[in-house]
């Protein structure tokens, strides 16, 4: 860092019953109070310097008596006029990055301008503070640290505005162009240099990265951070994903760590939630979230979703504002194939609701990453011409642009199957809370599209998860549930399992019995074809029985509770008992449920199996012809 000298006397000051004198033979003539603390100085090499005491001790009329001066409102206190007061007195003063505001502020105070004396400490200050102090990386910072304690005095002086745009200028050069120190707060306080000397060489020289810069400025305060990012932006310079990784040095810098249930680390526990400390902090941190968001590149790919989806855990706890909260959302969908399900488990803080996670705005993530992406067309146009032998530069351009767009169609095909599997990772973690009602993970599921789910094994989970932890559902509602779940997507094992899931309807147990068995006879090449009822019945459902589904996967680390168990599945015989155990079950549930007309429910449904008794025909088909092909073997 950088210092400057003035003045030669030695420090001749002293203090005698709180009282600042000067050594020297003459008698005191002017006492000056500043904020409590009182001076006796010399009217003579005070006024010549200072126009501003020269006004007030033209005032008095009492020659007699040592005149008192009262400065209440003084930039800078004690320190900075004492500073000033040894200046006039030749006594030696050492100014830094440290003091040079206050000590600007309080000259242009005593008005110690050139009309009054050439080459007094207003014109030094200013050459010092554009020569060194704004040629300095780490002056710069410290200077426009200290501006905080005198905002006004240090906006109309322009000192501000001088050390953002010095700092912005630093950025926006090129790492080896920049022979100032810098990261001096990852390596301490640096050797103090003359303003006219060298710093160290090997300081200068010292191998930079493209983002030194990010954690060098993470110390300054929000609002001067906020006006020096944006004046490093409109340099136009700088990629944007620089800026990101300096946003987020200094949201983990001074944002609170969050844990998973909402809670705030740095909290003390036994504080009051209501008491103005709290409250305060809370204010604090909210304006200090929304200006991060304000500053976040529009960019895609800038930030991580991890690191958006963190900030939107922040605005949720500290009461942001809608707009910043959407803001975030539109930009995690943008990006959402980045995020993980832990990342999605935002705390629930609102007072309409008792649910544990935050369920709507993940609903709005989800559609705004659907908007993403427009299929472009599947064949390149054809380009009509001669038969020339040689292609021509147009048509290798158009050829270029549409793999191009083919290569932009498969990363967002890629993308929806990636978030189908996050969102059905997502379903399982929040199936578990007993107060999410049953329209919005149906809603949730639904915003998946079709393709974009390969197979329905964690699709099945989640809703199986569900029924566990909500038993007290209706028939009728776990139908609606149940409607969302494809069984021909199904893997092996998840039908096994769905085959003895008593919590299922019985309508979804059928078809997992069915397109099982189906399966099964195709796969294991007992049979060469299925018979021709099953086959019609397999095609209007658009089922190949030969094609084997993919492999039971799931993005979530299953709990032993919810692990599904297989045994006692080997035999058709258990498959049998389930079946009836659930037509069984149907009758308890529906025989007093009686309509309007007078016929019962149950009545209904054995009348409706009676009629179609094929698919019990087909099945038993299906079991014989697999025994018989087996004893033959």
């Amino acid at each position: 860092m950088k210092f400057m000298k003035l003045g030669s006397r030695p420090d001749t000051f002293y203090t005698t019953e709180a009282v600042r004198s000067v050594s020297s033979e003459i008698s005191s003539d002017l006492i000056v109070q500043v904020k409590g603390s009182r001076y006796m100085l010399h009217k003579f090499p005070l006024l010549s310097k200072c126009l501003r005491l020269q006004r007030l001790c033209s005032e008095f009329r009492d020659s007699s008596q040592p005149q008192i001066v009262q400065l209440p409102d003084f930039p800078g206190g004690v320190e900075a006029f004492e500073l000033c007061a040894k200046f006039c007195y030749g006594i030696t003063i050492t100014l830094s990055a440290f003091n040079i505001v206050s000590a600007r502020c309080a000259a242009e105070y005593l008005q110690m301008t050139e009309d009054v004396e050439k080459g007094n400490l207003i014109y030094k200050l200013e050459v010092f503070f554009n020569s060194c102090i704004l040629n300095g990386w780490k002056d710069s910072i410290v200077t426009l640290q200290t501006t905080k304690s005198y905002h006004l005095w240090s906006e109309d002086l322009g000192i501000t505005s001088r050390c953002i745009e010095a700092i912005a200028s630093r950025v926006l050069s090129h790492p080896s162009k920049v022979n100032l120190s810098h990261s001096y707060s990852r390596r301490g306080r640096d050797d103090l240099s003359s303003c006219n000397g060298t710093e160290n060489q090997s300081q200068r020289h010292r191998p930079t990265s493209k983002g030194w810069w990010g954690e060098d400025i993470a110390e300054l305060s929000i609002d001067l951070y906020w006006r020096t990012i944006v004046a490093i932006k409109s340099g136009g310079k700088v990629p944007s994903k620089l800026i990101g990784d300096a946003l987020k040095i200094y949201a983990s810098r001074w944002l609170p760590n969050i844990s998973k249930d909402g809670t705030v680390m740095k909290y003390s526990a036994s504080a009051d939630p209501d008491s103005d400390s709290v409250v305060e902090i809370t204010s604090k941190h909210r304006l200090l979230l929304e200006s991060i968001v304000s500053l976040l590149p529009a960019e895609k790919g800038a930030v991580s979703s991890s690191f958006l989806l963190k900030l939107l855990k922040a605005a949720n706890i500290f009461k942001a504002s809608s707009s910043s909260k959407m803001d975030l959302a539109r930009r995690v969908g943008i990006q959402l194939e980045e995020a993980t399900v832990n990342d999605l488990l935002i705390p629930s803080l609102s007072y309409t609701n008792d649910t544990l996670y935050d369920v709507d705005i993940v609903m709005i993530i989800l559609e705004q990453f659907m908007l993403q992406g427009q299929s472009p067309p599947t064949t390149p146009p054809r380009i009509k011409g001669s038969f020339e032998k040689r292609r021509s530069r147009s048509a290798e351009n158009v050829d270029f642009e549409f793999q191009e767009s083919r290569r932009s169609s498969s990363a967002s095909h890629s993308s929806k199957l990636r978030v189908a599997k996050l969102v059905d990772g997502y379903l399982q973690e929040i199936a578990r809370d007993v107060n999410l009602p049953l329209s919005k993970i149906i809603a949730l599921a639904e915003t998946v599209p079709d393709f974009a789910r390969l197979d329905h094994d964690d699709l099945y989970r989640a809703i199986d998860i569900y029924l566990k932890a909500h038993p007290d559902l209706s028939k009728s509602e776990r139908k609606r549930l149940c409607r969302i779940l494809d069984c021909k997507k199904l893997s092996v094992e998840a039908c096994m399992h769905a085959a003895q899931n008593e919590l299922l309807p019985l309508r979804v147990v059928v078809q997992v019995l069915f397109f099982e068995q189906a399966r099964a006879a195709m796969a294991g090449g007992q049979v060469t074809e299925l018979p021709s009822n099953i086959k019609a019945l397999l095609a209007t459902h658009n089922v190949d029985p030969s094609r084997p589904l993919a492999p039971l996967s799931s993005t979530t680390t299953v709990t032993a509770e919810d692990q599904w168990s297989i045994s006692g599945l080997k035999s058709p015989k258990s498959r049998l008992s389930t079946l009836r155990m659930k037509l069984a079950e149907d009758d308890d549930l529906e025989e007093n449920d009686i309509h309007s007309d007078g016929i019962g429910r149950s009545s209904k449904l054995k009348a409706l199996c009676s009629i179609p008794t094929r698919p019990k025909r087909m099945f038993s088909k299906l079991w014989s012809i697999n025994r018989s092909a087996s004893e033959k073997n």
